[in-house]
C-alpha cells in the first residue's frame, strides 16, 4: 500500500490534547504513526506533503444530513422533482461536503428512499466524489404528524412514510433496510412548520417507536428522530433511539434520562435553522425574523439554549448539524455550526471540533476508527491555513482549506503545497 508522510504540522488530534508539531504517516487508508518534532529520524514515504505549519486535524462529520435538499424553501421543493433529478441534486451535496471538509455525513433523512444509497453506492465505488456516508431513509411519520402532506379531499404523497401501529412500523422499516438504508428516520415530535402538530407534542407512541428501532437494530441499523417535544424525547431514550435530533424542551427527568444514557445515543442540537430565521437570513425566502415570531421559533432557540447547555455541562455528546439544504442555509456552509456551538450552547472552539471530529466519527462507525488524529485510525484529515483554535469561523472559509484527505487519498489540496510523489527521505 502507498505511504503518506505530512510533516512540519501542527497536529490536533481530537483527543483532548493540546497541539503539537510534528508529522504523520499514513500507510494505505489508516495513520501508521504520528510524531512529534524531535522524536527522531522518520521514515521515508512514497508521497511527502510539507505543511509548513498548517492546523492539521480529523475530518468533520455532518451530523444530520439531508444530501438530497438543495436550496429547499418549501415541502414542493421535495415532492415535485423526479428521482432522476433528485439524484443529481444528492450527488452535487455530497461533493459539497467533502469540499468544504466534511469526510462523513450522517444521514438523517432523503426527498426520496434511495437517494442516499445511490449516491453512498457510487462515492464507495469511487466514481463520485463525496464523504464517507449513512445514508438515510425517508422520514417515517403517523397520520396528521409531521410529514403528512395529504388531507381528505386531496391525498399526497410527500417526503415521508406514513404508518399507524407497530406492524405497519416495522414493515416500513423492514422496507428501508431492504433498499439499503444505514439510518432510519422517525417523525416523533411535532414541529413548529406543521401548525397542526406544533413542538411540543408527541403525535408517534412508544410503542410504534419501540417497534422502530428493534427492527432497524436486527437489521444492524440505526435509528434516528425527529423530536422536539419532552414526552417524544422521553420516549425515544426508552425506546433506544440512538441519533436525537432538535431536542428543545426538557425538564430535570429527561436531562438525567440522557445523561444515563450519553455512552449510547448522540444529540443534534440544529441550530443553524432558528439562527437563519431569527437573524434575518432568511427574510430574502420569505421566512422573515416576524413570520418566525407567529411560528414561535424564537422561544423554541431559547429552550434549545437552554437544554443544550445543560446537557454540554453532563457530558452529552453532540453532534453539528443544522438541517443544511435550505436556500438559506446551503450545503457546504455546513461549518457555520461550529461557531453556533460556541456562541449559543458554550462550547469552547475546541470542544465544538470535537462535536464535529470524534464524536461525529463515533456516530459514523461503531468500530471507534474515525475520527481523531491516532495510529490505526482512518486517514480522514484536514490542513488548515491558520488555527482554528483561536478562530473558530476560519472553518467555514474554503480558501483556508488547504488539504481534504479521506480514506487515506487526497480530495484536494492547495498549490501552494509540496506535493513529492517519489520516495522521500524525510
Amino acid at each position: 500500500m502507498a505511504t503518506t508522510i505530512i510533516c512540519n504540522a501542527i497536529i490536533w488530534d481530537a483527543t483532548g490534547a493540546a497541539p503539537f508539531a510534528g508529522d504523520v504517516l499514513i500507510d494505505g487508508n489508516r495513520i501508521a504513526a504520528v510524531m512529534p518534532a524531535g522524536a527522531g529520524e522518520h521514515p521515508s514515504a512514497d508521497r511527502v506533503i510539507q505543511a509548513d505549519g498548517r492546523f492539521l486535524m480529523p475530518g468533520m462529520t455532518e451530523g444530520h444530513t439531508h444530501l438530497s435538499f438543495e436550496a429547499v424553501t418549501a415541502t414542493e421543493d421535495l415532492i415535485t422533482p423526479s428521482p432522476e433529478e433528485q439524484v443529481f441534486a444528492a450527488a452535487r451535496g455530497a461533493k459539497a461536503l467533502i469540499d468544504a471538509g466534511f469526510t462523513s455525513a450522517y444521514g438523517a433523512s432523503e426527498a426520496k428512499l434511495r437517494l442516499g444509497v445511490a449516491v453512498r453506492n457510487e462515492v464507495n465505488a469511487g466514481r463520485l466524489p463525496g464523504p464517507r456516508i449513512r445514508a438515510g431513509s425517508l422520514e417515517i411519520s403517523v397520520t396528521g404528524a409531521m410529514g403528512d402532506e395529504s388531507k381528505e379531499h386531496n391525498p399526497r404523497i410527500g417526503p415521508s412514510v406514513i404508518v399507524d401501529g407497530p406492524e405497519e412500523m416495522r414493515k416500513a422499516v423492514r422496507f428501508a433496510c431492504r433498499e439499503g438504508c444505514d439510518n432510519i428516520k422517525l417523525d416523533v415530535s411535532g414541529d413548529p412548520f406543521y401548525p397542526n402538530t406544533p413542538a411540543h407534542t408527541t403525535p408517534m407512541s412508544l410503542a410504534e417507536i419501540r417497534m422502530a428501532v428493534e427492527t432497524a437494530h436486527a437489521y444492524g441499523r440505526k435509528v434516528n428522530a425527529h423530536t422536539r417535544s419532552i414526552g417524544g424525547s422521553k420516549a425515544c431514550l426508552e425506546a433506544g433511539v440512538d441519533g436525537l435530533f432538535h431536542v428543545e424542551y426538557a425538564d430535570e427527568e429527561l436531562l438525567d434520562m440522557m445523561e444515563a444514557a450519553k455512552d449510547r445515543m448522540f444529540v443534534v442540537p440544529t441550530v443553524s435553522l432558528f439562527h437563519t430565521i431569527v437573524s434575518g437570513e432568511a427574510s430574502a425566502n420569505g421566512l422573515t425574523p416576524e413570520i418566525g415570531g407567529y411560528m414561535g421559533i424564537p422561544g423554541l432557540l431559547d429552550e434549545s439554549v437552554k437544554t443544550h447547555t445543560e446537557l454540554r455541562k453532563r457530558g452529552i455528546r453532540h453532534l453539528i448539524g443544522g438541517d443544511y439544504g435550505f436556500a438559506w442555509s446551503r450545503q457546504g456552509t455546513n461549518a457555520r455550526d461550529l461557531k453556533f456551538f460556541v456562541d449559543y450552547y458554550g462550547y469552547s472552539p475546541a470542544d465544538a471540533l470535537i462535536c464535529a471530529t470524534r464524536n461525529g466519527g463515533l456516530a459514523m462507525r461503531d468500530e471507534g476508527d474515525l475520527g481523531t488524529l491516532e495510529p490505526g485510525m482512518l486517514a480522514d484529515m484536514l490542513l488548515i491555513d491558520g488555527n482554528p483554535l483561536e478562530d473558530i469561523t476560519i472553518m467555514t472559509d474554503r480558501a483556508r482549506l488547504a488539504m481534504v484527505m479521506k480514506d487515506g487519498a487526497i480530495h484536494s489540496i492547495a498549490p501552494a503545497l509540496t506535493l513529492a510523489e517519489t520516495t522521500h527521505e524525510h
